[in-house]
Formats: C-alpha cells, structure tokens, sequence
C-alpha cells in the first residue's frame, strides 16, 4: 500500500510539473487604437486582434476600462495555441472630447496583465469652434 501511494505522489508530482512547462501567450497585433477625429454620434467600435503564441489554451478572465464611457467586450471561450481572437472596444461617441482610456486585459498569460489603448478626438460639427480662423471680421458679416 505504501509503495502504491508513493507511485502515485511521484506520478502526480511529475504531471503537475510537465504541465507548468507549457504556457499561453498573448501577443497583440497593436496595443494602440488611433480613432482620429472624429463626429459625434458616429460608429465607436473597434477591435484589437491577437494571437496565443504559447503552448496552453490563453483564457482571458477580465477585461476592464478605465471609464464608463468605454465597453470592452472579451471572448468567452479560450483561444487555442496559435489560434486568434478579439478584443471589441466601444466608445461613447456622443461625449465631445478628447479620447484617451486604457482596456486592462487580465488573463492566464505569460504575462497576466496588458493594458491596451484607445485614443482621438470625437467633434460635433454643428458646433463652431472659437479657435478656428475667421475668414471675416465680425464687422463685415
């Protein structure tokens, strides 16, 4: 019985270490997403692609923006060894600002955490700007 249960721990140990040999990696096409400018209202969905070069299934457990103004939307089954998958990104495009937010991704990856980027200008073009160049002096309108 006892060399039973020694073969068996020996044989469990050996598994477990023959199984932290192989590990995912997540390796993004682009960790930055320029939207440019911009209008309001227009489509704010884009999508950050990547690709598991490791050795084990990459499973993305959270992914999280730094505004509520952002939606990322993860993939819900694990990406096989060298398999792709995507990352969507909606943004409020009817905020007139500046775009500049961070996506966390967190998952069982050679390194678990990546921060991804968005970044642009949405503009409301029924708005005229203060700051650009008049052709007439208000005089002459």
């Amino acid at each position: 019985m006892k060399h039973l249960i020694t073969i068996l721990f020996v044989g469990l140990i050996s598994f477990s270490l023959n199984a932290q040999g192989k590990v995912a990696k997540i390796e993004f096409k682009e960790t930055t997403i320029d939207y440019g400018t911009i209008e309001k209202g227009s489509n704010g969905v884009r999508v950050f692609e990547f690709t598991n070069t490791g050795e084990a299934p990459l499973i993305i457990s959270k992914v999280t923006s730094s505004c509520g103004c952002t939606i990322p939307k993860k993939p819900e089954d694990p990406i096989m060894p060298g398999k792709t998958g995507q990352i969507e990104v909606k943004y409020d495009t009817n905020r007139v600002n500046p775009i500049r937010k961070t996506i966390t991704v967190m998952s069982n990856a050679e390194t678990p955490t990546v921060a991804l980027k968005i970044k642009g200008l949405v503009v409301d073009p029924s708005k005229n700007n203060v700051l650009e160049k008049k052709t007439k002096s208000l005089v002459e309108q």
